[in-house]
């Protein structure tokens, strides 16, 4: 490789690509980065000049990461379109909108500042996942790049197209008071306009651009943010708080009482919601996300049901296309609707607005409808320090473990493992509907462990405990972010 070009192999995670620009990619990095693409996207399509959407963030170096990866990919015969300041879901959206044939979206989404990425995808509403990740590495480090004559075209005030579509199709007849807070991020630009446009009174918080991100990240994980949307939320008695991640494909939510309520709960609401009108529907749901689902008396009644699947938003993702599931909720906050609701890829606002639809169609506030479901006792995402090269074993060694208990029904807090699923780690569930999840981190040199019961709070530190235990006696496993 060229002493120039800067890339390191670590960017190219599961499902997205992410660096430090500069100290880890620099941009002849980045202009090979989209030559493997656009070598990609070729050989995938079949075609000799295939139509990329192309849009980016707003972090002060974006634009000039989206030059040298538009460099690249014209160098390999693409035609680039490109739609200017986006969300992911906006470049999403334009692929089925313009009938292209790939998008690359230049984002570090809600990461520090310094980081860049890229998200990518080739099939309509898919974003890449391991395997295609795998294969664009390969193709970008061996630099074995087919070339041809792009090239480029600017498509003007796309924005108001993406705001139009959500906004045509969903509006509410309650006046709904909710609180949009951006971050400073790109959502900015896009989340206020079309919750107004939808119905709602909006009172906005940190909806001006601004790259420094002068107060926190946006991130709707980032507690810092949660509580400045409670505390406007109470301050202006609004019904509903929304929190926006950097490229708006996730949004986080505070009831009219200041509280955060966990996403797998909003799923679970929506999913109710949905039920009543679109019967014999299936919901696709992460490993980590409430238990609650497969139990719901609700989605029971209306013929529903509920798939548990790998953490990530290209798995879920694919798994709600290929199982024409109605929707899917992943717990750190990416919904996924369906036909007729949407495309299928995760877009923060569309989910803002299903929630403004829950709201509209009952006469309660979120704090009664939220205390309508069953409570149930679940620690926060907790990440043991496991080493890159040795989590994937330390899972494989504990998932035996498990399945030799269960078939020796041996008693964890008094109960029998019931039920084991190991689509991503293993996730062991009791009779009660209590259950723990051991898996690896898909992009850090750790563990991830959740533990919830509908029972008591006792049982799922008993569950937890009984983990921990597992994990010491392997000596592979160090300290964790944070505990129970």
């Amino acid at each position: 490789m060229n002493q120039n070009i800067k890339i390191d192999p670590y960017g190219f995670r599961e499902y997205d690509a992410r660096w430090l620009y500069k100290k880890d990619i620099n941009s002849s990095g980045i202009e090979n980065l989209g030559k493997g693409l656009g070598t990609q996207i070729k050989a995938h399509t079949k075609k000799e000049n295939p139509r990329i959407i192309v849009g980016h963030d707003y972090r002060s170096y974006s634009e000039e990461i989206k030059a040298a990866l538009k460099k690249g990919l014209i160098s390999t015969g693409c035609t680039t379109e490109d739609i200017g300041l986006s969300l992911s879901p906006m470049v999403y959206f334009a692929q089925f909108n313009l009938d292209a044939d790939a998008v690359a979206m230049i984002t570090a989404s809600h990461n520090e500042n310094g980081w860049t990425g890229v998200k990518m995808g080739i099939k309509k509403g898919l974003t890449h996942g391991p395997e295609e990740m795998k294969e664009l590495k390969e193709i970008t480090l061996n630099e074995k790049f087919s070339k041809g004559d792009g090239n480029e075209k600017k498509i003007n005030n796309f924005n108001e197209i993406y705001k139009k579509d959500l906004i045509s199709k969903n509006k509410i007849k309650k006046k709904i008071k909710a609180v949009v807070a951006c971050g400073n991020g790109t959502a900015g630009i896009f989340a206020p306009d079309i919750l107004r446009g939808i119905g709602c009174e909006v009172i906005e918080l940190d909806c001006n651009l601004d790259w420094n991100f002068p107060k926190y990240n946006p991130n709707p994980e980032d507690l810092e943010m949660l509580h400045e949307i409670a505390k406007v939320v109470k301050e202006n008695k609004a019904d509903i708080g929304f929190g926006f991640d950097g490229d708006g494909d996730r949004v986080g939510v505070i009831d009219d009482k200041g509280n955060e309520i966990f996403s797998d709960k909003i799923g679970l609401l929506i999913a109710r919601n949905l039920s009543v009108k679109h019967k014999n529907s299936k919901f696709v749901v992460d490993v980590k996300s409430t238990g609650l689902y497969s139990k719901d008396q609700i989605l029971i009644k209306n013929n529903c049901k509920t798939i548990y699947w790998k953490t990530g938003h290209s798995h879920i993702k694919r798994k709600v296309n290929t199982e024409k599931a109605l929707a899917g909720f992943e717990k750190s906050g990416h919904f996924f609707f369906n036909q007729p609701l949407g495309y299928g890829y995760d877009d923060g606002i569309n989910s803002a607005i299903q929630v403004c639809h829950l709201l509209d169609n009952q006469n309660k506030k979120m704090s009664e409808i939220i205390s309508e479901l069953p409570s149930t006792f679940q620690t926060p995402t907790m990440a043991p320090f496991c080493k890159d090269e040795e989590k994937y074993v330390v899972v494989d060694e504990l998932v035996k473990q498990i399945k030799y208990l269960k078939e020796n029904k041996t008693e964890i807090d008094g109960q029998v493992i019931n039920d084991i699923l190991t689509v991503n780690g293993v996730r062991f569930s009791f009779e009660d509907g209590s259950w723990g999840l051991i898996r690896a981190s898909s992009n850090k040199p750790s563990l991830v462990i959740v533990t919830e019961s509908p029972t008591s709070d006792k049982r799922k530190k008993k569950i937890f405990d009984f983990i921990d235990d597992l994990l010491q006696k392997t000596g592979k496993v160090g300290e964790y972010d944070q505990k129970i």
